[in-house]
């Protein structure tokens, strides 16, 4: 969450934040409203109980001289015991109105997105800015040949199973078996080694978790419709293994001169997919489960802006050791998602759609998710929360569609990237089955 001091410092500044990401400015007046009935709330709860406190040190005492049967002390004390109960009452009113008072500011504080960067372009999902094309999408037509597409593919190669997946589980779900099963293989052995050599430490996180972990990086929001929930016991199934791996340092305050630390996490992701019904049904591009390979970088928050450049790179290092052509767009302010105040897509080219689709994405959340999850830093005897960021290095799917569709020859068979192949016994294409 932002900071309320923040806003109140700066209401202009959140509202225009607002505006940008096509969301209710209206939404930090009501905040700032909230504020002070919470703060007065407040105050009246701390006058009245201290009043209390008071009343009380002055009662024993006279409790001794009651016993004695002193008429004065008896009548003073019946006196300040009738105070007591009024204040008593009084007390739990005023305790009842902060309680609620604060419960709607943190109510309206959760409801808040972060603050976006400035200079992240203004508008919808079409709106992004391409920073970068790398590589050039083949010409299939001088080729001579007009190319499959990642499902015609898998097919032939034994590697995709949708329709026995639509059997067992529904649509948008698949098998990978055979060579799609170890092409993933490799390209998580891939991605892993690449994280380790720049000195991200390895984690497997569990994929269900509790409220606090979803709501804390901001996905019971916007996003909660996509967002598959275990009823029976209050869980949630991640869509990212963002959500563990941010909540790994909850209620934590850790050593600012260790900083950063850098995970890496493989897991399962799940995804309702609402409201995408009717978009990308063939094959394997918009599934509701998929594996992927995850960064996640705890660092100080003057730091931030740098680290987000570094997770951009490394998704870069990888697309670029898959040898398929790619840009990279800066993501616009009505498509950042509540948490992040800048985001960087890496978009590869799909031969049979004609068009690019994101295959990672990076994101600076500042000290968003960190406040509402309680990961503080301690530097110089002052303690404050860190900057969260996160980038996906490899979603499975998706790199699997790139290179099926980039690499494949006239024949069906596709060729195996150079870095690639020794997760692959040396092997240097992937051949049709009889």
């Amino acid at each position: 969450m932002i900071e309320l001091k923040v806003v109140r410092a700066d209401p202009d500044r959140v509202r225009e934040s607002q505006r940008r990401r096509g969301e209710d400015p209206t939404l930090v007046d009501a905040l700032l409203q909230a504020d002070e009935v919470n703060r007065g709330a407040g105050a009246a709860f701390d006058r009245l109980r201290n009043e209390q406190k008071e009343l009380g040190r002055q009662i024993g005492p006279l409790q001794g001289k009651a016993k004695g049967a002193d008429a004065a002390a008896v009548a003073e004390l019946e006196g300040l015991m009738a105070r007591a109960k009024d204040l008593s009452d009084a007390v739990k009113v005023a305790e009842d109105e902060r309680d609620t008072a604060d419960a709607e500011t943190q109510r309206l504080m959760l409801a808040l997105s972060n603050i976006i960067e400035l200079d992240a372009p203004v508008g919808g999902e079409e709106d992004f800015v391409v920073l970068q094309e790398v590589g050039t999408p083949r010409d299939f037509a001088a080729e001579g040949f007009e190319p499959r597409d990642h499902l015609e593919l898998g097919t032939l190669l034994g590697a995709i199973d949708v329709e026995r997946a639509a059997k067992v589980s529904g649509a948008r779900f698949y098998y990978l078996i055979g060579n799609g099963a170890l092409l993933e293989f490799a390209l998580i052995n891939l991605a892993i080694s690449q994280a380790v050599a720049h000195g991200l430490t390895p984690v497997i996180p569990p994929v269900l978790v509790n409220p606090p972990a979803m709501e804390g990086t901001g996905f019971l929001g916007q996003a909660a419709e996509n967002v598959y929930r275990v009823e029976l016991d209050d869980m949630y199934l991640v869509g990212t293994s963002e959500v563990a791996l941010a909540a790994y340092h909850s209620d934590e305050i850790l050593d600012a001169a260790k900083l950063p630390l850098r995970y890496s996490g493989f897991s399962t992701c799940f995804r309702r997919e609402a409201g995408t019904y009717g978009k990308d049904t063939r094959g394997i591009i918009r599934v509701h489960q998929f594996d992927k390979v995850e960064m996640f970088s705890f660092c100080h928050p003057d730091d931030a802006v740098a680290e987000h450049q570094r997770l951009l790179a490394w998704e870069r290092e990888f697309l670029d050791s898959i040898e398929v052509p790619y840009r990279v767009i800066d993501v616009a302010s009505g498509d950042l998602g509540s948490s992040a105040a800048r985001k960087f897509d890496c978009e590869a080219w799909v031969p049979t759609q004609g068009k690019y689709r994101e295959v990672t994405s990076t994101s600076n959340c500042t000290e968003f998710q960190a406040r509402r999850l309680s990961i503080r830093m301690r530097e110089d005897g002052v303690v404050r929360p860190v900057a969260t960021l996160n980038g996906t290095l490899c979603a499975i799917p998706r790199i699997i569609v790139a290179i099926l569709e980039n690499h494949q020859q006239a024949d069906g068979s596709v060729n195996i990237p150079f870095a690639l192949r020794p997760y692959l016994g040396g092997r240097e294409k992937f051949e049709p089955i009889s």
